[in-house]
C-alpha cells in the first residue's frame, strides 16, 4: 500500500531556501513536495493554465468544467487540491465560487525550484 504524505497547512506562501542553495530541511522538502504533488496532474496543470489567462476576478467551477468537458464534481476535486496546496484563492459571490491563481504562492514555488528562473 502506498504511503500517503502527512497533512500540513499549505495555505501560507512557501518560504524556504532554494533547492539549489544546499540540502534543504525535511520540513521544507515536505512543503515543496506537497505543493508539487498537487500540481502533478494533467487536469490541474490545465486548470492553472486556464486560470492564469482568465479574467482577474476569477472563474467559476462550472465554467471550468464546461471548458474541460469534465463534471463539476471532478473539477471541484482538482480545484480543492490546488486550493489546499495554497496555489489558488477562492471567493464566494452569491451561490458561485470563483477561483484565481495565487500568483505569489506560485512564484514562490518556482523560486524554490530555480531562483534564477524568470528574472
Amino acid at each position: 500500500m502506498p504511503k500517503s504524505l502527512p497533512m500540513i497547512d499549505l495555505t501560507a506562501t512557501l518560504c524556504c531556501a532554494p533547492v539549489a542553495s544546499g540540502v534543504i530541511s525535511d520540513d521544507d522538502a515536505l512543503a515543496v513536495a506537497l505543493r508539487l504533488k498537487a500540481v502533478a496532474d494533467p487536469v490541474r496543470v490545465k486548470l492553472l493554465s486556464l486560470l492564469l489567462v482568465s479574467d482577474i476576478d476569477g472563474v467559476r467551477n462550472s465554467d471550468l468544467a464546461r471548458h474541460l468537458e469534465l463534471s463539476d464534481a471532478t473539477i471541484s476535486h482538482h480545484l480543492g487540491q490546488l486550493h489546499r496546496a495554497g496555489l489558488l484563492t477562492r471567493s464566494r459571490r452569491g451561490t458561485s465560487i470563483y477561483y484565481r491563481v495565487d500568483r505569489n504562492s506560485l512564484a514562490a514555488l518556482v523560486r524554490v525550484i530555480d531562483p534564477d528562473c524568470c528574472l
